[in-house]
């Protein structure tokens, strides 16, 4: 930063490394160059620093199309002295004591460059529609600035290099703006509708999807289902065969056991009948020859078996007699056989 000393009747100046100084001395050119550090006399010198480093302008400004429509250029244009004598001599970059007014250098500059940047776009932009012009304005723009400005001689006169020229935007009005976004933005829209319109399609395509692989799989669920509960009806009815053969074949045979045994149970009584008939018959065949005495000897006999005990037995003479008579009947009859 470049700094300035006062003194009485002598002032230090201490250039900055990114200024041009030139001292003149009563017209004469005494001290120049960057980062300079020199004593003079503010009476008769006269102290101009120009900025050798890369200066940005930016400059704004209107132009009409050929279809008479406003548009706005925005654009931003990159420059250097470098010539700082020359520069020094033609615009005012002097040093002036404080509170005097600052230098207007980068002012005029700036002045003389915005001219003919607009100049020659209001040239192009004339000849353009305002469709060319938003849509190939700033690669023109671009071109026929740059090309303008390094070959305008008042420029080189002055010593101003241009490095660069950068259009940054072409604008049309607010309304009109809106009014050529409106297409763009209803397709913008539509094609926003259209996506959603198929993702919801592709949505219920899936839905529809999966919900027919849901039934394909609830399908073949009842069909397995049908098929297991067949096969169990089948297995039960198998069992309940299986089981009435076995209960058949058990009762067949139990009843077969029955009958032998009822046949063996009828053989035998059959066999004791006719061994009691048949030694009944050989009693009764004993009994039929016996006389009327005898036979009711041995009743009484066989009835004292069964008869309760008797503790006292009156004997009548008429049944004693009767007794002893047929004793005595039959024991001369056994005698003579």
């Amino acid at each position: 930063m470049t700094s300035i000393k006062r003194y009485p009747w002598m002032n230090h100046f201490l250039g900055s490394p990114t200024g041009y100084v030139v001292h003149l001395q009563r017209g004469t050119v005494k001290h120049q160059g960057v980062g300079q550090a020199f004593w003079y006399r503010p009476v008769n010198s006269v102290l101009s620093e120009v900025p050798v480093d890369d200066q940005e302008l930016p400059t704004l400004f209107h132009a009409s199309t050929l279809d008479f429509q406003d548009v706005s250029v925005q654009a931003n244009v990159t420059y250097r002295f470098i010539d700082p004598v020359s520069v020094s001599s033609r615009l005012d970059f002097g040093l002036k004591p404080a509170g005097s007014a600052p230098a207007a250098g980068k002012e005029q500059v700036a002045t003389i460059i915005g001219q003919l940047c607009q100049s020659h776009a209001i040239d192009l932009i004339a000849t353009t529609t305002l469709a060319e012009a938003l849509s190939h304005g700033v690669t023109r723009l671009r071109i026929v600035l740059t090309e303008s400005l390094r070959a305008d001689t008042r420029l080189k006169s002055t010593g101003i290099e241009i490095l660069g020229v950068q259009v940054l935007a072409v604008q049309p009005e607010s309304d009109v703006e809106r009014a050529l976004q409106t297409p763009v933005r209803e397709q913008l829209q539509a094609e926003a509708d259209r996506a959603v319109y198929e993702r919801r399609a592709l949505a219920v395509e899936r839905e529809r999807t999966i919900s027919e692989n849901e039934m394909a799989s609830q399908i073949e669920l009842a069909t397995r289902r049908e098929q297991l509960v067949g096969q169990e009806g089948a297995n039960a009815r198998r069992t309940a065969t299986e089981r009435a053969a076995a209960e058949l074949i058990n009762a067949q045979a139990t009843a077969e056991r029955q009958g032998i045994s009822a046949i063996a149970e009828a053989s035998q009584i059959r066999l004791v009948g006719e061994a009691a008939a048949a030694r009944e018959s050989a009693t009764m065949e004993v009994y039929r020859g016996m006389d009327q005495a005898t036979l009711l000897t041995l009743a009484l006999k066989e009835a004292a078996g069964s008869l309760p005990n008797i503790g006292n037995l009156t004997i009548t003479p008429d049944l004693l007699s009767g007794a002893l008579a047929g004793l005595f009947r039959e024991t001369p009859a056994n005698a003579g056989e």
